[in-house]
């Protein structure tokens, strides 16, 4: 690791900047690097010109919102990216030319060959000390790839199904608002407004999450099969995905369904599943995680492990976690923690 990160460059306190720090995972890196007591020299929230000014607090310290634009990146060493993929496209070259390592949150980069995608979990080992971009995986697969990397590695797989009920964070504040004001609507018997989403959400499951490609299937649909294929080194890994959007503040839940080449037990699962630090296994059938108990937490949370009789060597498996934590704020930082001198 020591010739590693002399050859990236990284300093043991480094200069980091958030682009996009205002938006709701911006706020959240915010909020994990101090919790992780990630060190830094200096630390730089980068928004748009609406935004501007405003104040954050840092440990000890309120820090300034600055207009994000090219000469914000001089002298960072790290830069967090947690902008759309159009922001990310103009700006992430930008912070590179100025010498930055960039972290991106979007999904810009994440499927270039030659941009490693990285749950730390899983492969970290992708990173490269010549790699100045580093992709952070969209936020279901990053609570899929342990699980399904673990089973693999136990007994092979031979295919996966996957059907997610994502949260309305994942869309962003203006989403989390418009569920709210939809349900106070419905109660107070007013007028729906539809804006954040192509249907109504409140009371509702939208079986579309990003636009609709020609094949039938959405872009987060394609988004869980390609990374999960990448992340995992597995090209020809049979998987195909169902993303819905469902009314739930916080939280993603996935229903998979794994057939793997040889003969595996839900105690076998439960047991190599608990092993993994990152993953909380609930191993009795009556308790089980939901999202409504996964906000805040760092861990992907798995249970209802049982064996699905119509298929040879067929389990299910329901997993959970934090969308916006584990799913994109925590996984970016525990990129850059374990890429700093003294981890």
């Amino acid at each position: 690791m020591g010739d590693f990160l002399g050859k990236m460059g990284m300093k043991s306190k480094p200069v980091i900047a958030i682009a996009g720090a205002t938006g709701v995972v911006g706020n959240e890196m915010l909020a994990v690097l101090e919790q992780l007591n990630i060190p830094c020299s200096e630390l730089r929230l980068l928004a748009s010109k609406d935004s501007v000014g405003e104040l954050y607090k840092f440990h000890s310290d309120e820090i300034r919102v600055e207009q994000l634009d090219g000469a914000a990146f001089e002298g960072a060493d790290v830069a967090l990216f947690a902008t759309s993929n159009d922001l990310a496209r103009e700006f992430v070259p930008l912070a590179v030319e100025a010498g930055a390592v960039v972290i991106d949150n979007s999904s810009a980069f994440r499927l270039q060959p030659e941009i490693p995608l990285v749950v730390p979990e899983v492969n970290f080992e992708a990173i490269k000390s010549s790699d100045r971009i580093i992709a952070n995986p969209n936020c279901s697969t990053i609570q899929l790839v342990p699980v399904l990397q673990a089973i693999h590695q136990a007994a092979g797989l031979r295919r996966v199904v996957v059907t997610t009920f994502q949260s309305v964070s994942g869309a962003g504040k203006a989403a989390l608002d418009e569920l709210w004001d939809q349900t106070l609507a419905i109660f107070n018997q007013r007028e729906i407004k539809i804006e954040a989403f192509p249907h109504q959400i409140a009371f509702n499951c939208i079986p579309q999450i990003d636009v609709l490609m020609d094949d039938g299937y959405t872009r987060e649909e394609f988004k869980i099969i390609q990374e999960s294929r990448k992340i995992l080194g597995l090209a020809n890994l049979k998987i195909t995905a169902t993303a819905v959007r469902v009314p739930v503040f916080h939280g993603h839940a996935g229903s998979v369904n794994v057939e793997t080449e040889k003969p595996l037990s839900p105690k076998e699962v439960s047991e190599i599943l608990s092993k993994r630090s990152e993953l909380a296994v609930f191993s009795e059938a009556a308790d089980y995680p939901m999202q409504l108990s996964v906000a805040g937490t760092d861990a992907i949370q798995v249970g209802r492990i049982r064996r699905d009789d119509s298929a040879p060597n067929a389990l299910n498996l329901w997993i959970v976690a934090d969308n916006i934590r584990k799913g994109a704020a925590l996984n970016a930082v525990q990129i850059l923690q374990r890429l700093l001198p003294q981890h």
